[in-house]
């Protein structure tokens, strides 16, 4: 009698269980889910202050530093036949630019798409460009200047750079697939590493490497710059730059997912991410995000003003997918073997 009482009660309590999970998932499908990809710490505060004006309550899913974009891109890929992601929120464009030649996004021309300028948008309106970073050489400020003829031929033990598999790092290397040609970069990358670069996880152990001390100079990004800066490390900037003197600016993007299953909303999170407000916000966080869109710039401190020459001469990244692709499946092959 007393296994029976015992078994009543399991049985009880699984099915308590049961109902408690199936509660749970009915009030999370309520929700907008985002995929994000930039740095938690600004997207968290973003999302929540939409939370708060329109009561439209927010899922996010964010990636780790390793995979950033890549990994997010390739489940949005993957749960095509069935979409969980209402809104991807990517820190690069041209895996945005993948997903949507792939057919898996869906075009909205709201206020937002209309703010920013023609060059950082889709013409159908399959995503948008905002808040974007550059690609910038960060270096000791305690140390003699370094020499970036090093870059090419010379010793690379104290220069890092983040594995170019993902997130911004890759789109440098699409850039300068586009550029030099797939022979040059592939004989560059081999012979950088045998020349003693390090090779790291990601933009944020590259910033450490050089806030750190371990190396002289890195490639990262403006973002993750300011935050060495911040902590008071002895580091400076500058732009890593193209033969010509062009620079790499990557924005944000934003993008709805087809068959969104809250598309009404989504539109609505979509127009506010790419408001004058949220840009504003991103500019005057940490990270100084530089404005695609107008916005006022009294608003912005001179760290992000500075940044907007820079910006206006970056190379135009909207005719790089098939170069990142090409260099994406050879990065892929190499880090396999």
């Amino acid at each position: 009698m007393q296994d029976l009482r015992n078994t009543k009660r399991y049985f009880l309590l699984v099915a308590l269980l049961g109902f408690a999970l199936l509660a749970w998932q009915s009030l999370d499908r309520d929700k907008l889910v985002v995929y994000c990809a930039h740095d938690a710490v600004f997207a968290e505060a973003v999302l929540r202050d939409f939370e708060k004006q329109t009561g439209i309550p927010v899922a996010v899913k964010f990636d780790t530093e390793a995979t950033k974009s890549l990994g997010l891109a390739e489940q949005i890929l993957r749960e095509a036949a069935h979409p969980r992601c209402d809104v991807f929120w990517n820190n690069e464009l041209l895996g945005t630019l993948d997903l949507a030649e792939r057919g898996l996004l869906d075009p909205h021309k709201g206020t937002g798409w209309q703010r920013i300028p023609a060059q950082h948008r889709d013409p159908d309106g399959r995503w948008t460009g905002f808040a974007a970073r550059l690609r910038v050489i960060i270096e000791r400020s305690d140390r003699p200047r370094w020499n970036d003829a090093l870059l090419l031929d010379g010793d690379l033990s104290r220069f890092a750079m983040a594995k170019p598999l993902y997130g911004t790092t890759l789109t440098h290397y699409a850039v300068l697939w586009h550029e030099w040609g797939a022979a040059r970069l592939q004989q560059w990358h081999g012979d950088t590493r045998r020349r003693g670069l390090r090779e790291v996880p990601g933009n944020a152990q590259s910033k450490d490497t050089v806030a750190g001390g371990v190396c002289d100079a890195a490639f990262t990004d403006t973002d993750d710059f300011f935050e060495a800066k911040d902590e008071g490390k002895p580091v400076t900037m500058r732009p890593a730059t193209l033969d010509d003197g062009r620079t790499i600016c990557i924005p944000n993007t934003i993008a709805i997912v087809r068959g969104a299953p809250h598309v009404e909303n989504a539109r609505k999170l979509t127009d506010f991410l790419l408001s004058a407000k949220t840009e504003l916000a991103l500019a005057r966080s940490k990270s100084r995000q530089i404005p695609l869109g107008p916005v006022d710039q009294t608003q912005l401190s001179t760290e992000v003003r500075e940044l907007f020459p820079h910006a206006a001469r970056g190379i135009p990244l909207t005719g790089l997918l098939k170069s990142r692709n090409e260099c994406l499946a050879w990065l892929k092959a190499e880090h396999l073997k």
